[in-house]
C-alpha cells in the first residue's frame, strides 16, 4: 500500500476511534472525523464508503490485534489453569496498554452497527480461546457450560479488572487485583 495511502487512512482511523470513544456512534459526524485527522470528507469517503464501515473495519482491526496479543505465550504454559491465567494477563494488560481501543471494543461488541460477516471473521481470530473453553468442558476441570457462555464471562471479568486498575478514583494494588480476579473466574468455572 502506498505510505501516503496507508497514511491518509490511518489517520481517519486514528481520529474516528478517539472520537467514536469520546462521543459515541451517533454523536461523531463523519466532518468532525475528517476534521480530526486533517483530510477532506471526500477522502473519508473513498476509504469508507460509510461510517459504517469505518466502524466495521476500526473492530476488525482491533479485536485482530488483541487476539495477537493474548495469544503471546499462550502455548508455553502447560497446565490449562496456567493457560487460562496467561490468557487473563494478556487481556487485562491489552486492555491497560491500550485503553482506547479497549474502550472502542467494549462499546461496540454488541452494536447492531458491527456486521455478522464482521463478527463472524472476527470469530475466526478467537477459535484457540473456544478450544481451550472446550478442553476444559471436555476434560471436567470446568463446570459443563457451553464454550460461548464461558468466553463471556471470562472477557466481563478481564473487562471489570482493567476498569479498576484504569479507574483514578480506586487505589488498589494491581497485581493483588488481577490475582484475586483470577481466582474468582477460576472458582467459578471449574469443578474443583
Amino acid at each position: 500500500m502506498d505510505p501516503q495511502v496507508k497514511d491518509k487512512r490511518t489517520a481517519i482511523m486514528d481520529a474516528a476511534l478517539k472520537l467514536f470513544t469520546e462521543r459515541g456512534f451517533h454523536g461523531t459526524s463523519t466532518a468532525q472525523i475528517s476534521k480530526e485527522a486533517g483530510v477532506a470528507t471526500g477522502t473519508l469517503f473513498n476509504y469508507f464508503p460509510t461510517k459504517e464501515d469505518l466502524i466495521n473495519s476500526l473492530y476488525f482491526e482491533f479485536k485482530g490485534r488483541l487476539s495477537c496479543n493474548i495469544k503471546v505465550g499462550i502455548n508455553e504454559e502447560v497446565s490449562l489453569k496456567d493457560k487460562l491465567r496467561r490468557l487473563w494477563l494478556n487481556f487485562i494488560w491489552w486492555g491497560v496498554n491500550n485503553p482506547e481501543e479497549y474502550l472502542f471494543v467494549e462499546q461496540f461488541c454488541s452494536s447492531p452497527y458491527i456486521t455478522k460477516i464482521t463478527r463472524e471473521e472476527v470469530m475466526k481470530e478467537y477459535i484457540f480461546f473456544y478450544n481451550l473453553t472446550q478442553e476444559g468442558i471436555t476434560s471436567g476441570i470446568f463446570k459443563h457450560h457451553t464454550p460461548e457462555l464461558t468466553m463471556k464471562i471470562f472477557f466481563h471479568g478481564t473487562k471489570a479488572v482493567g476498569g479498576l486498575i484504569l479507574d483514578p478514583n480506586v487505589s488498589l494494588d494491581t497485581d493483588e487485583l488481577i490475582e484475586d480476579g483470577f481466582r474468582i473466574i477460576w472458582n467459578g468455572l471449574t469443578t474443583e
